[in-house]
């Protein structure tokens, strides 16, 4: 693993660098570029505003890796009220939300995080819309796997999402890749060992080719979730061998990545959904971005910099 991402993935889970980085005076300034706001205001807004320049969202209310019920309980709550926000505006069609099953109780008891996420989709299937279920580290794959299971009997429009880093995915991605089923493809944002995931670029990189041809020769609904220009046409040149028009398959960006690419993309006729953050726990999720890119921890430090 490159040096500095196994360094910033470390300063993810450093209570010192976090209270430090979250107390900086521009911190929240800069973190505006990546992160809606801290309100279900804050991501109603720039919902409409994407919406409106021809782009889908996913809304991730963040927060993980709680052990804490009454928490977990709060991050339910926000999801609802969202949710009732996106029908009552008139945006659910066009936007979903994507939850952390960590966020909602998996690490007490998995029992807990499926009625939570169960609440969750009725509530999104009241709205007219969808939810995806983010995947974490891998000590939790087949756990969430077992929830999305176990939510699919009763709401087949659940998302899965899947890392092309770790070696098992292909596998999951044959199980997975099924008429009506909607599967998101990542590189991957979490340290993992070399046991359970490729570590050199390149191999992640044919790792997510691989999944991208199975998962645009399989019949279900792929969302390719990736921000390199090379795997962005080869996904094109893929799916176009693969007869795929689009709106059979779609591209995922993080907000504040790439927005004019967002934007070229949909202008083509592609869906372009963006992955839109909100909430007060930002730390954790703006730590991996930085980890993901290197490009990304340029303009952050940069920032911080010039606003000193």
């Amino acid at each position: 693993m490159n040096p500095l991402r196994s360094l910033i993935l470390a300063a993810a889970r450093n209570g010192a660098i976090r209270r430090v980085v979250a107390t900086a005076p521009v911190s929240r300034d800069v973190v505006r570029r990546f992160v809606a706001g801290e309100t279900t205001e804050d991501a109603v807004a720039t919902t409409r505003r994407l919406v409106e320049s021809g782009l889908t969202v996913t809304l991730d209310y963040l927060g993980e890796d709680t052990t804490d019920s009454t928490l977990a309980e709060a991050t339910v709550r926000a999801y609802l009220e969202l949710l009732d926000r996106l029908r009552a505006e008139g945006l659910a069609d066009r936007a979903e939300v994507s939850v952390k099953l960590s966020a909602v109780g998996q690490l007490l008891d998995e029992r807990l995080a499926l009625d939570n996420a169960s609440r969750v989709c009725r509530a999104a299937e009241t709205a007219g819309t969808t939810v995806t279920l983010d995947m974490e580290d891998h000590t939790t794959t087949d756990s969430t796997l077992r929830i999305l299971a176990e939510l699919r009997r009763t709401w087949p429009w659940v998302g899965a999402v899947l890392q092309a880093y770790l070696r098992r995915t292909l596998d999951d991605v044959g199980r997975l890749a099924a008429e009506g089923s909607r599967v998101r493809l990542c590189k991957g944002a979490y340290k993992e060992p070399d046991t359970v995931a490729f570590a050199d670029a390149g191999e992640v990189d044919r790792g997510y080719v691989r999944c991208v041809n199975a998962l645009l020769a399989g019949d279900g609904y792929p969302m390719f979730a990736t921000h390199d220009p090379r795997l962005v046409r080869i996904i094109s040149e893929r799916a176009e061998a693969h007869e795929r028009k689009p709106g059979s398959f779609e591209f995922q960006m993080l907000y504040g990545i790439r927005p004019d690419e967002q934007l070229r993309l949909a202008q083509l006729g592609h869906t372009v959904r963006v992955y839109l953050p909100y909430g007060g726990e930002w730390y954790g999720y703006l730590m991996r971005r930085m980890a993901e890119r290197p490009a990304n921890t340029t303009f952050f430090l940069r920032a911080l910099m010039s606003r000193n």
